[in-house]
This record gives structure tokens, sequence and C-alpha cells, in this order.
């Protein structure tokens, strides 16, 4: 049988095919099991994660698109996260694949996990956050079959205690990044072709790279980008850049240091914009469910 390339190939080629008696993507709706499925690559990087990572991995487990590709990275843990991915590796079939070595910091890690993937799509899941329903991955999917999009966004619902909402972030539709807006990583799909066409995490860019990253793509670059108005991940309250003044210091650096490598010059008050775009976001939490 032909690979899934030849034969998408074939049929164009085929006497029986005549795009022109018929738009092309009704043609495509009742060809595309020919084609197989867009193939998703799911990285989740960890270290002494033994307490949350088993609600990650279930999250991933649990979705509905089974044509997916699940990607561990694990900076050599010794409090017993790799006995748990271990344990959950028979679970997919064929379908996880993990390393477990020291790195240099939560971006090298994500940048192994790009390197070995084979998915069409890639997706960043932290270690302490998991998918919000069983669906998400199969929407995203469905998204990017339109070939117009490098980029599909959702939302994410930050949890704290007992499992309260903390922060909505709303991403909304794509804007410019000077007056603070920006999607958020975790829910933010990219095109594997994408990393390979325009480089990966920089890690001069310390805790902020991956704001970095969409800068690069979305700022920069211009690339298309489709927002999908659902909640895709629920992440817990206190991340990386989020906790602590030394840590807020140094994000604020790095901000600064993502537009001066993208040669963009950004307004005197992007970074006080990025920051009361915040606020909004901790009573939205309150009332997400109407929002």
């Amino acid at each position: 049988m032909s690979n899934d390339g030849s034969l998408k190939s074939e049929l164009f080629m085929s006497d029986n095919v005549n795009l022109s008696d018929f738009r092309y993507e009704l043609w495509y709706e009742k060809n595309k099991r020919l084609f197989g499925k867009m193939k998703i690559s799911i990285i989740t990087v960890c270290y002494n994660s033994a307490s949350t990572i088993k609600k990650t991995i279930e999250s991933v487990l649990s979705q509905t698109c089974d044509n997916i590709e699940y990607i561990l990275v694990d900076g050599d843990s010794i409090d017993g996260t790799l006995d748990i991915i271990k344990e959950y590796e028979p679970k997919f079939n064929g379908r996880m694949k993990w390393i477990c070595e020291k790195d240099n910091g939560l971006y090298d890690a994500m940048n192994k996990g790009i390197k070995i993937a084979t998915g069409d799509i890639i997706a960043i899941l932290n270690s302490d956050d998991y998918y919000s329903n069983i669906n998400v991955l199969e929407k995203v999917a469905e998204k990017f079959k339109d070939s117009n999009f490098d980029i599909v966004y959702g939302n994410i619902l930050y949890i704290q205690f007992y499992n309260k909402p903390y922060r909505y972030w709303k991403s909304g539709k794509s804007r410019t990044f000077k007056y603070g807006w920006m999607p958020p990583h975790p829910a933010f799909f990219v095109r594997k072709s994408v990393y390979e066409k325009y480089g990966l995490y920089r890690l001069d860019c310390g805790v902020n790279a991956d704001y970095e990253m969409m800068l690069r793509l979305l700022e920069k670059n211009k690339l298309k980008s489709k927002w999908i108005n659902e909640i895709f991940v629920h992440m817990n309250a206190g991340g990386t850049s989020n906790s602590g003044l030394k840590s807020r210091i140094d994000a604020f650096n790095d901000n600064n240091m993502a537009w001066s490598v993208n040669s963009i010059k950004k307004l005197i008050i992007t970074n006080i914009l990025k920051r009361l775009r915040k606020t909004p976001q901790y009573f939205m939490a309150i009332f997400y469910h109407y929002i």
C-alpha cells in the first residue's frame, strides 16, 4: 500500500477526481480517511514531579485524539517520577517515549523533546498541568486541517488549592505584543515545520524563553494563528517566572532580552502593560463559566 504522501498524489492524479467539479474541501472531507490523521507530539518536561505528574499523564492518555506521541523529558529525577512514567508507558501502546538525563534547564529539555518528535504538531504540557477535557487535542487537530494556520492556541485556567479557580487567561485574537498581549504558552500548539524553520527555544532568554519564542513567531515573523475560545489547560498557580521577587526581576530582564534578540523595538510601557493585563484575569476566574 502507498504511504500517505504518495497516496495523496495518486488521488490528485486520478482520472476519477476532477477538482474543478466541486470544492477541494468537500473532496478532502470525503477522502481524508485515506490520508491518515494529523499526528500531535505532546512534550512534558519534568524533574522531581512525582506528586503531580500522574494527573498530567492521565489527561494525555484520556484524549479522544488517538494519533498522538507522548514524549517525557526527565531531568534525572530522584523522587520516583521515572517509576511513574514507566508504570504508564505500556498503557500508551508504543505511543510514549522518554528521556532521563541531566539537562541545562527547562527549555533545553523542551528542545530535546522537539528534536525527537515525529508529529506534525508540537504541544508543550508542563508536569503539574493537565488538559481540561478529553477533546482538547481533537479540536486542535481539526483546526490545523486548514493549512493556512501555523499556530493554534486557546485559554488556560490557573488552579489553586482544592481545585479553586485562581486566574482565567482568556487569550483573545492575535494582536501586537507591544501592548502587553501574549497567548498562554501551555495552550500554544505549533507545527513542527515552524520550529524547523524558525528555530528552537533560546536558552539565553532565561525564564521567558517561551515569551521570546511566541514573540519571534507571532510579532516578528507574523505567522498565521487561530484562537479557539475554550480552556485547553488547567495550570497550577506559580510557574517558573511567577514566584518570588528575584524571579520577577529576572523575568523583567528576560522580557527585554526577548525584544532585543529579535531586533524589535517595544514601547517604554510594554512590560507594564504586560503586567497590567494579568489583573482582570484574577476577577475573571470567578465568573469564567459565563465568559
